[in-house]
This record gives C-alpha cells, sequence and structure tokens, in this order.
C-alpha cells in the first residue's frame, strides 16, 4: 500500500520536490485564505498536498496522472475535510472541484513537456482566456520558460510567449529551484513563479487580441531580422511606417525590443484601417 515500490517515471516527468524551503516559498506565494479552494496538479507523492491541507482551506482538488500514484494519495488523504482526488490527464480531465465549483487558485509542479498546453488551459490565450480567471496561479515550471514569461523588452529571453502572458497576467518570480531540490534530481534549472491573471476590464478586447497574436507569429518566425522584413505584408510599406511611428518603435527594430503595449498599438492601428 501507500508508495511503496513506486519509482519516478520519466514518461511522466516526474521528479519529487522535496526542499523543504521552496515547498514553504510555494505556500507563501500562493496568498492561501481559509476560504479558498485550490486546485494541486500532479501532486505526486503528496509533499504539497499535505502542507495546503494544513493551511486549513476550504478544499484541495488535486488531478494525478500515475494512477500507481492515486491510491498512496487516497490513502494518506482521503480523511482529511476538504480534500479530493482525481486521476486523469489534466489536460483533458475536468478542472471543477467534486462539487462542481471552480477553484481560486491554482498551484501546480508541472511536467515541463506539457507546460505550453497546460498554460493555455489555465490562463488562455490572448484572444480567449480563460474567463473567470483564477486569482493566482503558482508554478513550478523549467527555469528557461520562466524567464520567457517574465523577461521585459530587449532580453534575449524575451519572446511571443512573454508578450501573450504579460497581456494576460501580471508575472513574477519566486525562487529558483535548483535540481538538488527534486528526487531525481532534473537535469535543468527550475523556478517557480506566480502569475495573477488580469481581471476583464484590463485584458486585449478578442478583435484586437487576435491581431496582436497574427502579428507575434508573424514577426517572432524570425526574431533576428528587423521588423521592416518580418512585418512586410501587414500594410503598404508607408502605411506600415505611419504605424510604427504612432506606435512609438522603428523598423529598424527586432521583435524582441518591443514592449507588450507597443504590440498591442500597432495592432489597434491596423484594426482601425481595416
Amino acid at each position: 500500500m501507500g508508495f511503496s515500490g513506486h519509482h519516478a517515471r520519466k514518461r511522466f516527468g516526474q521528479h519529487w520536490l522535496r526542499d523543504e524551503s521552496v515547498l514553504q516559498r510555494i505556500i507563501e506565494a500562493a496568498d492561501l485564505q481559509s476560504t479558498d479552494r485550490v486546485l494541486e496538479v500532479g501532486p505526486g507523492r503528496g509533499a504539497l498536498t499535505e502542507r495546503l491541507l494544513a493551511a486549513g482551506l476550504k478544499a484541495v482538488h488535486a488531478i494525478e496522472l500515475d494512477r500507481d500514484l492515486v491510491d498512496g494519495l487516497q490513502e494518506r488523504f482521503e480523511a482529511q475535510p476538504g480534500f479530493s482526488l482525481h486521476q486523469g490527464d489534466v489536460l483533458e480531465a475536468p478542472l471543477e472541484l467534486s462539487d462542481g465549483r471552480i477553484a481560486d487558485k491554482v498551484v501546480a509542479n508541472i511536467p515541463y513537456n506539457i507546460t505550453g498546453p497546460l498554460l493555455e488551459r489555465l490562463v488562455g490565450r490572448l484572444d480567449r482566456p480563460v474567463d473567470p480567471p483564477y486569482q493566482r496561479l503558482v508554478l513550478l515550471v523549467q527555469k528557461e520558460v520562466a524567464e520567457r514569461i517574465r523577461a521585459r523588452p530587449g532580453h534575449s529571453s524575451f519572446s511571443a510567449l512573454s508578450v501573450r502572458m504579460q497581456l494576460l497576467a501580471r508575472c513574477r518570480s519566486v525562487c529558483p529551484v535548483p535540481p538538488r531540490c527534486f528526487q531525481p534530481p532534473p537535469k535543468v534549472q527550475s523556478e517557480v513563479i506566480c502569475l495573477e491573471p488580469l481581471p476583464a476590464a484590463e485584458r486585449v478586447e478578442p478583435a484586437l487580441a487576435a491581431r496582436v497574436e497574427s502579428l507575434l507569429k508573424q514577426a517572432f518566425l524570425a526574431r533576428r531580422k528587423m521588423l521592416r522584413n518580418t512585418l512586410a505584408g501587414v500594410a503598404e510599406p508607408d502605411r506600415l511606417k505611419e504605424l510604427a511611428a504612432s506606435a512609438g518603435f522603428s523598423l529598424q527594430q527586432r521583435p524582441q525590443e518591443l514592449a507588450s503595449a507597443t504590440w498591442v498599438a500597432l495592432a489597434r492601428g491596423l484594426n482601425r484601417g481595416d
């Protein structure tokens, strides 16, 4: 019974977080309240689950893919008030809690091979954000991805993902997580990040968001080229120069040099000309 004989499985991207200080930083970053309903993705053997339940929350709902871990988790936590568990793939499983309600917050040690699609499921896309949004997401991700999410314009890590996420949420780093904090240790560095999705009133409206997304896809396909080349075709050359000047950038710049607000300004100018 329990977890005896179970070993971390590479195909599930399993690396058990065991560092007490990092676990505590995750709990602190979640800013837990007694009324919170928390969705935990990938509880593993329950190191973080135990701390979530100890916080006296309204509910903790965990989704675990590995069938062989489910019995151990049930045995360990089923007597805890507010605990529920679903076995399945978080990319396909219902995210509602056992009573059918939506969680307020998400805590997840994300398998690195599903980071992109899981972010889309939990935060949404520019033109289709999750609504209503979660209050807060505290995610353990690969450091490279964390750097891209929170990078500022001009940084080598700034990318289309940076623009998308920063237009959808306030993003900040919580703490670095070196390989030694896991069992078994991964081959990459990790980081805990905190995302606070923007309320509807602060998000980019759908038609404008769709245009921003189109621009990002086109421009970042060749991120080292100047925008006069990567944006060629979105408008007549003279019109594009006018739009660039109005949005406050030069076509001699490269995609990673433009702030999120600048992409929105360019998209707005293009939409006005449609």
